[in-house]
């Protein structure tokens, strides 16, 4: 079997009395992406930064490709991509210089600097350009570019879609896919919890520095045991009043539609008696609790623990 990518065991990092990152422990493994996510100041940054190896942590080990990220083995950072969520460069350099500069600093060697540049979406003409004459968004696809020189196989990325238009904020997914499919491993931090739902192969919620929630969409939803919404248009005036007669506490919203919120339990014994007469049901819609439900409750329940 294949060693994680990543591998943060019992993670603690203090400031004197302030406790960042308390008891944390996490894999990331090749091919996958984790979403981390929490408020500013539950802890996200920090763990950023100790996997960058720019601060050591107070207890607990840190192995990124093996090998202490804080050493600072140049045959780990040369595999490592990092995008800060405020990126910074030298205003007088064009984008093409400015990526030159940087396979130059990590000692990346006949990297297809054009070819990253038009993959993040800025073209030969942005390229060719002063930074000072770039949009939040091009400095953005700037940094996204220069975190994938060398082929990276860890990809460290904070709130990387911030400033990105639509079309940008598809591309970078795609890119992301594609990156994934070639083995890399992504830590993506966003507080866009929308775009990760269906992206992020596994998420970690992170509160006051501590890890509440671990696992895949179904994994949390499996844990949360939050109720489920459902929706059915009926045909006709005699099967909405057959199923309002049921014990699943319907609600008639509008005309010929029925709405319940149940449990996880209950879903199944609701959708069974919903389909005895598939003639009678027009559409269905059952509204898993989402991110956000998840992300909101496991907040709550962590700081009901702690």
């Amino acid at each position: 079997m294949t060693e994680p990518t990543v591998v943060v065991s019992k993670i603690a990092k203090h400031y004197g009395n302030v406790q960042a990152v308390r008891d944390v422990s996490f894999a990331l493994n090749e091919g996958e992406m984790v979403a981390l996510v929490g408020h500013n100041g539950a802890g996200k940054t920090t763990l950023i930064k100790l996997m960058l190896g720019l601060i050591r942590p107070s207890s607990g080990s840190i192995r990124v490709m093996g090998e202490d990220p804080a050493s600072g083995a140049v045959a780990v950072r040369q595999r490592l991509g990092y995008l800060p969520e405020s990126v910074s460069f030298h205003n007088a350099l064009t984008g093409r210089e400015t990526l030159a500069f940087y396979a130059k600093l990590k000692q990346v060697q006949g990297s297809d600097t054009v070819g990253l540049l038009e993959r993040v979406g800025l073209n030969a003409e942005a390229a060719g350009r002063p930074v000072r004459t770039y949009s939040k968004g091009m400095r953005q696809r700037l940094g996204l570019a220069q975190a994938l020189l060398g082929q990276p196989r860890l990809l460290l990325l904070d709130e990387p879609t911030s400033g990105l238009d639509p079309a940008s904020r598809r591309r970078f997914y795609d890119l992301l896919a594609e990156l994934k499919s070639k083995g890399a491993a992504i830590l993506l931090s966003s507080h866009a919890l929308t775009e990760l739902e269906d992206r992020a192969d596994r998420l970690l919620i992170v509160n006051e520095g501590v890890a509440v929630a671990d696992g895949t969409m179904d994994d949390l939803r499996g844990l949360a045991r939050l109720p489920t919404h459902v929706r059915v248009t009926l045909a006709n005036s005699r099967a909405v009043e057959r199923l309002k007669s049921e014990s699943f506490g319907w609600k008639e919203t509008v005309p010929g539609t029925l709405e319940a919120i149940v449990s996880n339990e209950e879903k199944i014994e609701l959708l069974r008696h919903v389909t005895v007469v598939p003639g009678d049901v027009a559409a269905l819609h059952i509204i898993e609790p989402t991110l956000d439900d998840l992300y909101a409750h496991f907040l709550s329940a962590g700081k009901r623990a702690a």
